[in-house]
């Protein structure tokens, strides 16, 4: 499933989709007002982000809305988290090591 969220938010209009339901719930019209493109269009670009669990929708009527899943954001987060968290630690240990060098070697190593 994350692969399928990644690739989901790597198209620029699925993104402005999700961008747009972070204000909250909204038909399938309102998400297509900015977008030179049909209804059609909107309603496949809805559908990947719902095969992708960002989004889920109801379709009431003649009217389907769309609003975030939270689940589905919450798993890219938590690997995207994880691997921010590992980076920040090894430039933690990395600030570390270069705290310990006396300063003339540092001044040197950028000559």
């Amino acid at each position: 499933m994350l692969d399928q969220a990644f690739q989901a938010l790597a198209d620029p209009t699925r993104r402005a989709v999700v961008e747009r339901l972070c204000d909250g719930p909204a038909s399938v019209s309102e998400l297509a007002r900015p977008f030179a493109m049909t209804l059609a269009a909107v309603v496949q670009h809805v559908q990947v982000l719902e095969g992708a669990g960002l989004v889920r929708s109801q379709k009431i009527g003649r009217v389907r809305t769309v609003q975030l899943d939270p689940a589905g954001l919450r798993a890219s987060e938590s690997w995207l988290v994880a691997r921010r968290t590992r980076a920040e630690h090894q430039l933690d240990r990395l600030a570390a090591v270069l705290a310990d060098q006396p300063t003339e070697a540092i001044d040197r190593s950028q000559e």
